[in-house]
């Protein structure tokens, strides 16, 4: 190698000599290497050590995610055959196939040898990122077509539709495949919400991505029940039961990642509809300054999560992000020397070291009774996954009082109506005023894509058409969406959360007491400083983040 990676990343300017040599002595002390110093001081990035890594290999570098790609050489590999070798077919130099794969796997000869094999091409390797290049394997080997082909077998051989079928089915028999592939595309997608839905006509194939659902290619009618069975089986479903309402759950392999499905089973007048819950535990660690919070928010949400006591609760309509938001404050709490119990209907992620109890109805095991069980349990914390009914929120609110931090949510609109809500729950209000330290309204917008937004130009009535509020000392950049390949064309990737933070005060608990209106308990806390739903809302399309449609489409 004529050169070391050290040597690479300073010609291009991203470090000096004397940083190098300071991690040189840093390294040798700690027994590490000096790219790892450098990355973990912030010096440079891991994307700027893998670049230069592929340099002092010899390989080029690429932004495998932006550049363009020649349909003839995507065609010369299989969707199995691009993601078992990890590679990404880009095109061709005169007759030499130019590949995209990491740096361990441009190196070795026997993927080299087996692509030239499957091409009848010499194959030249250039380098990216593994996590950009399974994007993009995803994007341009998509599963729909398969999908098709798939359906096609099925119809073609009767017995895959049979209702028992799949219970016989191996793992190459059409049914089985059709379902895992469309498992994979989900995942693979970004999706938290696969819905399978019979209509009159065929099965609809819906994914919720970003918040949005986004309509797949429908299969036939003639295999509704196979699938349907074969779904059921894998969640152990009852298949014989179709009038009632089912719950189940499954687990799949999906690169390497083992994610949980949370699955409901629907009698509707066409049949059973399934929905898909997929619940990715990489969610469940997520900290905090990732949600979305603003500074003022974060510091006001902290300041009550750090109190060795007092009831905080997360409010939002379903699908808000109120249960990620719950499991990174239990991050930021949880300790050795805590005892943290939690009570969820369903456990929806499970996360080491922490004490989590399913809800049982048939058993027995609501809600309330496990509570009245955890206050024996020595509990430090405990997190309720919601309240329901007027004896939770009472026992919710007697252990807040009693020493325990504990963390729950609500459905309401906002957070000023929580009080409201628990007070019309049956709960005293003087002990809503004396348990409740603060509440959190939440809402989740989609987040405009980095790669491909484009800046641009509102006016005055534009802006005050929508009651736009400048948000004190930021100065606006507004950004549209344009879509790439990266975010499929959507112009938004990803989604951040858009927050409402109100600590309880004395004038807000004489105003509980007293049975005050939310509207009176939002103008106070507003004049205390709470930052409503919309405004900020507002500062994150000021600060180029998301966009006015967006903020309008999920707060009213």
């Amino acid at each position: 190698m004529s050169q070391t990676v050290s040597d690479v990343l300073v010609s291009r300017g991203l470090v000096t000599s004397d940083q190098v040599a300071a991690a040189e002595a840093t390294a040798g002390s700690e027994g590490s290497t000096v790219l790892a110093v450098l990355v973990r001081q912030g010096a440079v990035s891991k994307k700027d050590v893998v670049r230069a890594t592929v340099e002092a290999a010899g390989f080029d570098y690429v932004e495998v995610m932006d550049v363009p790609v020649d349909p003839q050489a995507v065609a010369l590999l299989t969707g199995d055959q691009a993601r078992k070798y990890g590679v990404v077919p880009l095109g061709f130099d005169d007759d030499v196939l130019r590949v995209v794969a990491d740096s361990q796997t441009a190196v070795n000869w026997q993927v080299r040898e087996d692509l030239q094999a499957i091409t009848r091409h010499p194959v030249r390797f250039s380098c990216s990122l593994r996590k950009e290049i399974d994007a993009r394997i995803n994007q341009l080997y998509r599963a729909e077509a398969e999908l098709g082909s798939l359906v096609r077998d099925m119809l073609e051989e009767e017995e895959a539709i049979d209702i028992l079928a799949p219970v016989a089915a191996s793992s190459d028999a059409p049914l089985v495949r059709y379902v895992n592939l469309l498992l994979t595309q989900a995942i693979s997608d970004n999706a938290s919400d696969i819905h399978v839905e019979p209509t009159e006509d065929n099965i609809r194939i819906r994914f919720r991505i970003d918040g949005v659902l986004k309509e797949m290619a429908p299969a036939p009618k003639e295999i509704q029940s196979a699938v349907i069975s074969r779904l059921k089986i894998m969640s152990d479903m009852d298949i014989a039961e179709r009038r009632k309402p089912q719950d189940g759950r499954l687990t799949v392999n999906s690169g390497g990642r083992k994610i949980d499905l949370r699955v409901s089973c629907l009698p509707t007048v066409w049949g059973e509809k399934i929905v898909m819950r997929i619940l990715d535990n990489s969610a469940a660690t997520m900290a905090l300054p990732d949600l979305g919070f603003s500074p003022e928010n974060l510091a006001r949400w902290r300041r009550a999560y750090e109190r060795p006591y007092g009831m905080l609760v997360v409010s939002g309509p379903t699908g808000s992000g109120k249960s990620t938001t719950l499991y990174a404050t239990l991050h930021s709490v949880a300790r050795p020397e805590v005892n943290i119990v939690t009570v969820e209907d369903p456990v929806e992620y499970r996360i080491p070291g922490i004490n989590q109890i399913q809800v049982n109805p048939k058993a027995g095991l609501t809600f309330a009774a496990a509570l009245r069980s955890i206050l024996r349990a020595d509990p430090d914390i405990i997190l309720i996954g919601e309240i329901r009914d007027a004896e939770t929120a009472q026992i919710a609110i007697e252990s807040a009082l009693t020493g325990h931090l504990v963390l729950t949510t609500l459905h309401t609109n906002d957070a000023p109506s929580v009080i409201t809500r628990l007070v019309e729950m049956g709960t005293e209000p003087y002990l809503v005023a004396s348990a409740m330290q603060c509440a959190t309204g939440q809402r989740l917008a989609r987040r405009l894509c980095m790669r491909c937004r484009r800046a641009v130009e509102l006016s005055g009535a534009e802006l005050a058409a929508v009651n736009f509020e400048l948000p004190p000392g930021v100065t606006p950049t507004f950004f549209e969406p344009v879509g790439c390949s990266h975010c499929a064309g959507t112009g938004y990737s990803g989604r951040l959360g858009m927050h409402e933070v109100m600590t309880m005060t004395e004038e807000i608990g004489a105003m509980a007491v007293r049975h005050a209106s939310s509207e009176e308990v939002a103008r106070e806390a507003i004049r205390q400083g709470m930052r409503t739903l919309r405004q900020d809302g507002w500062l994150k399309v000021a600060q180029g983040l998301t966009t006015i449609e967006e903020v309008l489409r999920v707060v009213a």
